[in-house]
């Protein structure tokens, strides 16, 4: 990992942050009575909540670095972060809704109480479900961005956030609690769950910046391997972190009886596939040259992290 990084992941968290709130926005409408203002203000609250209080913004982060790698000059700072934040709103939604509990029923998040503990259920479903139609109205308001362009990024955000990448793996995942399942299986459930709107990230912003076919061919291997290495990570230190630093609950996957790496390979085989998979990211970006240097020490922060 470069000694600039550091700096680099910190000062983009900090972009994506400000571009969160700055796109989450304020609901407006003529047809807003007295009555209901108070009601959709605690929606607003409970969407920002759950979407600008906390997180590491690996996928906006990846939408930064992919475009860099391409032509860091190809496209408009405010064009970066609104599909940089379309991503981030995805991946939110899908966090409060997991935390459910109907599915992975979890109480903390980020270090807070999970958005139905802070509001409730009902607020929760609808703060997701707006954070999710916030994302696809968010990349109709690209500005000079030819039309194939918006609706290609349509399509790559649609594609991993549905029944064939992020909510089909949930519902496998759901489905295998308490299963003895192989690692092919459970590969499949984190290409799907965590990988797709990884994959996807990587993809916009390479396709925001106009990438060849065979840049966003090797852009995608990258993005398969270090998807799949961001779970087993998380697997990981589910084992050796804590509640403090995770800032989610520890051991929950193993309270839920849920399948994992470590558990199918031990903890030193989970440790290296992990590795395994961050050798694949890297030599899929050796045609790539410098300017995938960023898109390099993710890879290495993904599978060193702590939290």
């Amino acid at each position: 990992m470069s000694e600039s990084f550091p700096a680099f992941l910190q000062q983009a968290k900090q972009r994506a942050d400000k571009a969160l709130s700055l796109y989450l926005g304020d609901f407006n409408s003529t047809y807003t009575s007295a009555d209901s203002s108070d009601y959709l203000a605690r929606l607003q609250q409970a969407m920002h909540y759950s979407l600008v209080n906390g997180g590491k913004r690996v996928r906006p982060v990846l939408v930064y670095a992919a475009a860099n790698a391409i032509d860091p000059g190809a496209i408009s700072a405010s064009n970066a972060d609104k599909v940089a934040c379309a991503v981030e709103m995805i991946h939110a939604y899908s966090l409060i809704h997991d935390d459910l509990p109907a599915m992975d029923d979890d109480d903390l998040r980020r270090g807070q109480p999970t958005c139905h503990k802070a509001f409730d259920e009902a607020t929760a479903i609808l703060a997701g479900d707006a954070l999710q139609s916030r994302a696809f109205e968010l990349l109709t308001e690209l500005e000079e961005c030819p039309a194939t362009t918006q609706l290609e990024l349509l399509k790559i955000l649609t594609a991993a956030s549905g029944q064939q990448g992020m909510v089909g793996g949930q519902a496998i995942d759901l489905n295998a609690v308490d299963q003895s399942i192989d690692l092919q299986h459970l590969e499949t459930i984190h290409r799907l769950k965590t990988g797709a709107l990884i994959r996807a990230a990587v993809a916009m912003g390479a396709t925001l910046a106009k990438a060849s076919p065979q840049q966003l061919q090797a852009l995608d291997q990258y993005a398969q391997a270090i998807g799949l290495a961001f779970q087993v990570q998380d697997d990981i230190l589910d084992i050796e972190s804590d509640t403090a630093t995770l800032g989610k609950t520890q051991g929950a996957d193993e309270a839920l009886n849920k399948p994992t790496y470590p558990a199918l390979l031990g903890l030193d085989g989970a440790k290296d596939k992990a590795q395994q998979l961050h050798q694949q990211a890297l030599d899929a970006l050796a045609e790539l040259g410098e300017n995938a240097g960023t898109l390099r020490d993710l890879s290495s922060y993904i599978i060193s992290r702590t939290h």
